[in-house]
């Protein structure tokens, strides 16, 4: 069995990445219309970033495993980015990029302009399968094998935890 290193992300250390991704957006020069929460684990960094930025927030959710997970949503997420809105998605980590990935294609699906969106994440993985525009903080998973736990996920059993980080081995092996 893979011994599995947790690091926590402190709430400190949120705090300073949604600085970080406001001031980022900030010096470019480029405003979302809309920020769009990935639930579960983007929601809190997304509350975060909407008061900093006095935005106003939406939410979206993938991790609960349902089949559409807000398919009404997305296609309002669409039509906007044909009228020229731009969103910000906001997740904890983009790790594997599959939920990215998935929301891309949502919205793709739908008709949605890719140039009116972009990702903003805490973590961010140089070897994922998706790519963001903003992000706190970078990781190379071929190198770094430690289980990031955020605030919000430190009320978790650390069976569940494991659980979850083992769902792609890889990841921490």
């Amino acid at each position: 069995m893979t011994e599995i290193v947790f690091t926590a992300f402190s709430h400190e250390d949120m705090v300073a990445g949604v600085h970080a991704l406001a001031e980022a957006m900030e010096a470019e020069g480029w405003r979302p219309s809309l920020l769009v929460g990935v639930g579960r684990g983007g929601l809190a960094p997304s509350v975060y970033l909407s008061h900093r930025m006095d935005l106003q927030l939406v939410s979206i959710d993938h991790s609960a495993g349902i089949a559409s997970f807000g398919a009404a949503l997305v296609t309002i997420l669409a039509e906007r980015t044909r009228g020229g809105d731009q969103l910000l998605f906001v997740e904890d980590i983009n790790d594997s990029g599959r939920t990215i990935g998935d929301i891309r294609a949502a919205l793709a699906a739908q008709g949605a302009v890719a140039e009116n969106i972009r990702f903003a994440v805490l973590i961010d993985n140089r070897v994922s399968g998706q790519r963001v525009e903003y992000r706190y903080r970078t990781i190379d998973r071929s190198v770094t094998k430690d289980w990031f736990v955020f605030p919000w996920e430190a009320m978790a059993p650390r069976d569940k935890l494991a659980a979850e980080a083992m769902e792609v081995p890889e990841r921490i092996a």
